[in-house]
């Protein structure tokens, strides 16, 4: 693999355009979904799609099969629920409508999945640099618990959870090199631990134990949670996609990429939001409008509704990170997903006292920080980072960041500075993706105030993996109108945005 090359995935490079079936022109229809897709334990279930009469001037809706991609020509329709952003969050949320409800869904991208922050991601499924009582801990909690049920689900149909999802329950060490680190994760062990995780610290002896290729002194410690999990983009992603095009035979899934979108357009009437229009199509909802679309979700909101007197101000931002992927290391191994303990606070960029968090680095006038994580994927290959920074939409790969991500690995494991950076020239590749930062640290989901039908589900910056299901879970009860499992305020857009 070229050293050079930025990453930029999507598990079936054939979907180029279209890639679509439309709804079914019956006024209703029933079918039994099958439950091996998608490892739901509520999928098996029969669903009853009831098409609602279509409005005057709304055209019906069309209808083709699982060979039959929608042509160009069929610009005009009409599904239950749109979803703006084919990352792992919107496809995430396309699935929970589609094993949970009987209403139809239409995934529209700009590109392809995989082409933003999903693809570049290191897929923690964690809950060690999370603090229990934070407005994050319930929803992390119950999302972590989601994609374990996701698991067990496959495992009982007899599917292999690491082959389809690259699942690996690896345990996570959260590691400290100072007194004052390890009293800080002494803390944080109790504190897991009366929220019911399994949590213990590890000396350095005990540590050396765990990763004998990871330096320690007498200083050295870790938090360590056996039960967190780690989980590859890709494979989640290729898995999302076949699932959900199951239902396309069925009328109910249809995606739209390299198709960007346009403008709302809004009711003479009601002033509500109808439709959408793309490059190529008009695609009504009948429903509910989700922009999922990552970091872009703050300028497409403004671009949309440029025309109207709306103003709505969505403070996501892009947080470019690099990650490197070492293949065909066959000589250094690991046996947890490792981070240091500058990462928790990795997300502010403001150095706290007595914490060594990886170094705050001003790069061309930028704040650059570097934290050591470092995992092993289901290849086998050593992926290391991870660099944050503010550099606006440019997502193009910066050697001297990769140069500080390898010195800052290097650091806490003395085997990889026996080789050269450059040694790895022909077998290395560097993932760039652009995190959706909010200033506040928390995600955005729900309805904009002013657009009922409108929900926002973005702002995830590092998380969109371990997040994805319980956002679905959380948007999907909101559109619905199902209780909500866990408390949904403080991801609200009303006072944030």
């Amino acid at each position: 693999m070229a050293s050079a090359s930025t990453f930029l995935s999507h598990p079936n490079p054939q979907a180029n355009d279209v890639v679509s079936s439309a709804i079914c022109q019956f006024k209703s229809c029933s079918f039994a979904s099958q439950s091996t897709l998608f490892g739901s334990k509520f999928a098996s279930k029969s669903l009853s799609l009831h098409t609602a009469t279509t409005r005057p001037g709304r055209p019906e809706p069309a209808c083709a099969s699982d060979s039959e991609p929608i042509s160009a020509s069929h610009s005009h329709q009409t599904f239950d629920v749109l979803i703006i952003g084919a990352g792992i969050i919107g496809l995430t949320i396309a699935r929970q409508f589609l094993i949970g409800s009987d209403l139809s869904v239409a995934v529209i991208d700009k590109s392809v999945p995989c082409s933003g922050a999903t693809g570049a991601g290191q897929g923690y499924i964690w809950m060690a640099h999370k603090t229990p009582g934070s407005d994050l801990w319930d929803f992390g909690l119950r999302s972590q618990r989601l994609w374990e049920d996701l698991t067990e689900s496959l495992s009982e149909q007899g599917l292999d959870p690491l082959q389809l999802l690259g699942w690996k329950k690896t345990g996570s060490l959260l590691v400290g090199r100072t007194p004052e680190e390890s009293d800080m994760l002494k803390g944080r062990v109790r504190l897991l631990c009366e929220a019911g995780l399994r949590a213990e610290y590890l000396s350095a002896i005990d540590l050396l134990v765990k990763e004998p290729e990871l330096m320690v002194d007498k200083d050295t410690g870790a938090a360590f949670l056996p039960d967190d999990c780690q989980l590859d983009a890709r494979r989640a992603v290729e898995f999302l996609e076949k699932g959900n095009r199951h239902y396309s035979s069925k009328g109910r899934y249809a995606e739209f990429y390299n198709n960007p979108v346009k403008s709302l357009l809004r009711s003479g009437g009601s002033g509500e939001v109808e439709a959408i229009e793309t490059s190529r199509n008009i695609l009504y909802t009948k429903k509910a409008i989700v922009v999922a679309a990552g970091c872009w979700s703050g300028s497409l909101m403004c671009d949309l509704l440029r025309e109207s007197e709306f103003v709505l101000d969505v403070p996501v931002k892009p947080r470019k990170g690099h990650l490197l992927v070492l293949e065909n290391f066959n000589s250094f191994q690991l046996n947890h997903g490792l981070m240091e303990v500058g990462y928790v606070d990795h997300q502010t960029a403001i150095p706290l006292p007595n914490i060594s968090t990886s170094g705050l680095l001003d790069h061309d006038g930028q704040t650059l920080s570097v934290s050591m994580t470092a995992t092993m994927d289901t290849a086998g290959n050593i992926v290391l980072g991870s660099s944050r920074q503010f550099a606006g939409f440019c997502s193009e790969l910066e050697e001297s960041i990769i140069s500080r991500i390898w010195d800052r690995a290097g650091e806490f494991f003395p085997k990889l500075r026996e080789k050269s950076l450059s040694d790895f020239s022909k077998s290395r590749e560097v993932r760039v993706g652009l995190r959706p930062y909010m200033p506040d640290g928390k995600p955005v989901i729900g309805p904009v105030p002013g657009l009922a039908n409108v929900f926002l589900a973005t702002g995830h910056e590092g998380g969109g993996l371990s997040m994805a299901l319980g956002t679905a879970e959380m948007l999907a009860d909101m559109v619905i109108g199902n209780p909500e499992k866990v408390n949904s305020a403080p991801f609200a857009v009303h006072g944030r945005c």
